[in-house]
Formats: structure tokens, C-alpha cells, sequence
């Protein structure tokens, strides 16, 4: 499927995105431990915008935040009055593979929620755009509860394996080191929902 269409498929989805409090979870849960500070945060295919505002409490100069859906964005960035007073995030549609941010620039890279639209190309990226000893955090899928259907199911990259455990969620981070991994598990009730969390340093 062809860059237009992906977006537009996104773009459909943007209205009622933030409806759903688990990505907000995670995004949180991802940015918690890491360092305060940061020169530069790059919040990769950011959606509504959840980890892009969870990296502001680390007090970083700068946010960038990329997503390929104009649509998300735009409701990025309409909460940025209320959440970003400051305007440290710069909001940007582009492709999350390549990222629209220069060699070895990031101090932190973050992806939430949106790793199994990637692929593994992604972690080369990522480790183009991250500093030496810079810090990744992603979340992914469990392949045994990620069941993609409908127009999302053309999305899903071939040359991902899903994890079904701790380890493989944290194999994932290759050539990144002191890769950590946790499960992070939601019980809404109706639904339990459940990630795998993983932080990882560039070396």
C-alpha cells in the first residue's frame, strides 16, 4: 500500500483516537524512567501526540514529533495550547522510516503504539538519528494477542517477528545496548490490553 493511501487510512482514524486511554498509558509508562534534561526528543509516528506531551516532563529543549497522517497531527497539535505552553514541540508530517532529523542528533527516540506499522527497518534509523548513549523506548506487540485485520492487516511489516515474551520484545533492539524489557498491562474492565515496554541505550 502506497504512501497516500497509508495516510489516509491513519487520517480516518485521527477523530477518535485519543478516545482510547491505553495508548495514553503507555506513552507514559514509556517515558517514565527515562533521563531529565534532553537536548532533543524525537517522537516517532506520534499519532495524537501522547509520548510527544508524556517527553515534556522530562524537561527537554526540543520535541520533535513526526507522523505520516495530517489529520493526527492536526489533532497533535490543537492540544498544544493547553499541554504545550512553551511550544517545545515542532510538529511534523513526514515518514517515521526514514525520520526527518539529522545523524546522531537525539538524545532520547521515542515509539509508542506504532512499531508493528514500522518494521525492523526502523531500529537502523534509530540509531542513525540517536547520539552515542542516547536512549530508545518502544512499545510492541505481543504476537500472541496482536490479531491486525481489516485495511490495517497491509500495514503490518513483513520482516517483524512479533515477540511472545521479555526476551524476544527485548532481541528486538539490535545493536543497542543495555536493552531492558517489561510487560505493561492494562485491565480496562471490559478488555485486558497488554505491551511490551523496552528501553535500550545507543552505543
Amino acid at each position: 500500500m502506497d504512501h497516500d493511501s497509508r495516510a489516509a487510512l491513519f487520517d480516518s482514524t485521527a477523530e477518535h483516537y485519543d478516545e482510547d486511554t491505553f495508548h495514553a498509558a503507555v506513552a507514559e509508562a514509556l517515558v517514565e524512567p527515562l533521563p531529565s534534561g534532553p537536548e532533543l526528543v524525537v517522537d516517532v509516528a506520534t499519532g495524537t501526540g501522547f509520548a510527544a506531551y508524556a517527553a515534556l516532563r522530562l524537561k527537554p529543549a526540543r520535541v520533535l514529533a513526526v507522523d505520516l497522517s495530517p489529520a493526527m497531527v492536526a489533532r497533535a497539535e490543537a492540544k498544544a495550547p493547553a499541554q504545550d505552553p512553551d511550544g517545545r514541540i515542532e510538529w511534523r508530517v513526514g515518514p517515521a522510516v526514514p525520520m526527518p532529523a539529522e545523524d546522531h542528533s537525539a538524545d532520547i527516540v521515542l515509539c509508542a503504539s506504532s512499531l508493528h506499522f514500522l518494521g525492523a527497518v526502523a531500529f537502523t534509523d534509530w540509531l542513525r538519528v540517536l547520539k552515542p548513549g542516547g536512549r530508545l523506548a518502544f512499545s510492541v506487540v505481543s504476537g500472541t494477542r496482536f490479531r491486525p485485520s481489516g485495511p490495517f492487516a497491509e500495514f503490518v511489516p513483513k520482516d517483524l517477528t512479533f515477540p511472545t515474551d521479555e526476551a524476544e520484545a527485548a532481541a528486538l533492539a539490535h545493536g543497542f545496548v543495555d536493552v531492558s524489557a517489561r510487560t505493561f498491562t492494562v485491565d480496562g474492565g471490559d478488555r485486558i490490553r497488554s505491551v511490551f515496554l523496552v528501553h535500550a541505550t545507543a552505543p
